[in-house]
C-alpha cells in the first residue's frame, strides 16, 4: 500500500497512508493490521471550544450514544461558545445528557477561554507532551481527552492515546501479545512508531471495528 502527496497532519486519506508506509516500516507487524484494516479515513472535528466539548461529550460513552448526547448539546441555545456557555445552568446541560463531571469541565474551559489563559491557537504551536500538559492543567481534562483532542482537532500526526481500551484491545489482538497491554506497556509499544503515533492510532481504531465485526471474533 503506498501514497502520494504525504502531509504531516492527518488530514486525508493520502496523508494518513503515507504515515502507515513509513509506520510498517519501523514495525512489520502492522502491515497484517493494515491489510484487515483497508483503507483508514481521517477523523476531523474543528478545533477550539466545541471541538473539546465534544471528545468530553463522548469519554466512556459508545460512538452511538456520543453522537446522541452531542447532537442535542449543539442544539442547547449558546452551548457552543464560551460565552454564552457560562450562561447554562447545570440542570439544563445534563438535561440533554452531560454527568455533572462533563458539565464542570466545559465549564473549566470556557471560564479559562473567557479569561485568556486557555488559548487553543497557541496549543496548536506546541509540541504534542507540551500541548498535552499545556491541557491537562485544567481541572477535569485528563491525557486522554488532551490527546484525542490533539489527533482529532489539531490534527497532529504523533500523539497516542494509550489510555483508550479499544486500542488496547486492537493491540493485543492484532499484533499477537500474549495479553492485553497496560496503559503503560502500550506507552513502550508505541514509543518506536514515533512520529507517526497517530496514524497508528487511526490505525487500530479501524482494525478494532473490523474485527468487531467478524462473527465469531472476540476482540
Amino acid at each position: 500500500m503506498s501514497a502520494a502527496s504525504p502531509s504531516p497532519r492527518l488530514d486525508s486519506v493520502a496523508a494518513i497512508a503515507s504515515h502507515l508506509d513509513a509506520l510498517v516500516q519501523r514495525d512489520p507487524r502492522l502491515l497484517a493490521v493494515w491489510e484487515v484494516a483497508g483503507t483508514v479515513e481521517p477523523r476531523i472535528t474543528a478545533p477550539g471550544f466545541a471541538g473539546i466539548a465534544k471528545v468530553i461529550c463522548g469519554q466512556q460513552l459508545s460512538v452511538t450514544s456520543a453522537a446522541a448526547i452531542w447532537s442535542r448539546f449543539g442544539r442547547l441555545p449558546g452551548a457552543l461558545d464560551p460565552v454564552t456557555y457560562l450562561d447554562l445552568d447545570e440542570e439544563t446541560v445534563r438535561g440533554i445528557g452531560f454527568s455533572t463531571g462533563k458539565y464542570r469541565t466545559v465549564r473549566v474551559i470556557a471560564e479559562a477561554m473567557a479569561a485568556g489563559t486557555l488559548d487553543f491557537s497557541h496549543l496548536e504551536t506546541l509540541p504534542a507532551h507540551d500541548a498535552v500538559a499545556y491541557l491537562v492543567a485544567h481541572k477535569g481534562i485528563g491525557p486522554w481527552t488532551a490527546e484525542v483532542y490533539l489527533m482529532f482537532c489539531a490534527l497532529h500526526p504523533d500523539v497516542f492515546p494509550a489510555g483508550d481500551l479499544a486500542l488496547l484491545k486492537a493491540a493485543h489482538h492484532g499484533l499477537a501479545l500474549p495479553k492485553r497491554p497496560t496503559i503503560k506497556q502500550m506507552i513502550e509499544i508505541a514509543r518506536p512508531w514515533a512520529p507517526h503515533r497517530s496514524a497508528a492510532a487511526l490505525l487500530l481504531w479501524r482494525y478494532f471495528a473490523v474485527m468487531k465485526g467478524r462473527e465469531g471474533i472476540v476482540i
